[in-house]
């Protein structure tokens, strides 16, 4: 008990200290560079070295991507920066409708705004910030000029990748509107994904990349499931004065409703196929 509560006071200690040396009017600008490792399942299994080559290079700009998080005290707003496909020479449009569109976060008021486009229709997500209990580690580390500490939660996975689609999700969204036996005597465990940040005190707000929030300090680094997102650049109150709004267009929703709409659209294109098919 007296070693946690020793924690917490250092990491108080640290924070006000930051906070002391800091403007009320702060802003700063954030860079990452997320990583995800390519996962193909049995199917993969069956495919050569070259072959898993070709696709990975095929997949990159999925797989590796560049963000900027613009922040002040409060607020935030995570965006992607929008690169060409390295085949193609065009944006990844297929990819864009299953990834995070930009994404406002008020801390203060636990308010998330995030535009999504799904088909050529824009969407507007409001909805509660992702809830986050950090557990605090021993652990620190050199980020750049920061030190930076550790600490680890765990979320369920679905609500990480509420933006995405999984036919799995959707056979069981099915058996479970059918009534099926299999849903109502063995259902499926909730899948967890493990979260580990690196936040920095340096830097005295409660913002991170993505979903992420909630520490004392800038989260500079994420590793969850096949994913890692680290800070490559930071600067800190830039002479050009930073806009941070939520985005205003798109059909209001939230998280839940974005999800049975893109569930439903899969379904419906699904069922077009197979009635074509069966011509």
């Amino acid at each position: 008990m007296k070693s946690i509560l020793y924690k917490l006071s250092f990491f108080t200690l640290i924070f006000l200290f930051s906070f002391n040396g800091f403007a009320q009017d702060f802003q700063g600008k954030a860079y990452y560079f997320s990583k995800s490792k390519m996962e193909l399942g049995a199917w993969g299994a069956r495919l050569s070295e070259a072959q898993k080559k070709q696709i990975q290079e095929r997949l990159k700009n999925r797989l590796e991507k560049t963000y900027i998080l613009n922040f002040n005290r409060e607020e935030s707003v995570f965006d992607e920066e929008e690169k060409l496909d390295a085949w193609s020479g065009a944006t990844d449009s297929w990819g864009k409708n299953f990834s995070p569109g930009k994404s406002y976060k008020n801390i203060k008021d636990n308010a998330l705004v995030q535009s999504q486009e799904f088909y050529g229709k824009k969407f507007l997500v409001k909805d509660k910030l992702l809830a986050l209990e950090w557990k605090m580690g021993t652990e620190s580390k050199q980020i750049g000029q920061y030190t930076c500490f550790k600490a680890t939660t765990v979320v369920p996975t679905s609500e990480l990748t509420w933006y995405n689609f999984s036919w799995g999700d959707l056979r069981r969204t099915e058996q479970k509107e059918e009534g099926s036996e299999d849903t109502k005597t063995n259902e499926p465990d909730i899948k967890l994904t493990q979260i580990e940040a690196w936040f920095t005190p340096q830097i005295p707000v409660g913002h991170g990349p993505g979903e992420y929030w909630g520490l004392p300090g800038l989260i500079l680094e994420v590793s969850a499931g096949n994913t890692i997102m680290l800070c490559s650049k930071i600067i800190m109150n830039p002479e050009e004065k930073i806009k941070i709004e939520a985005p205003e267009k798109g059909k209001l929703t939230t998280k839940s409703e974005y999800q049975s709409i893109v569930q439903g659209k899969m379904r419906e294109m699904r069922d077009n196929r197979g009635r074509r098919r069966s011509r």
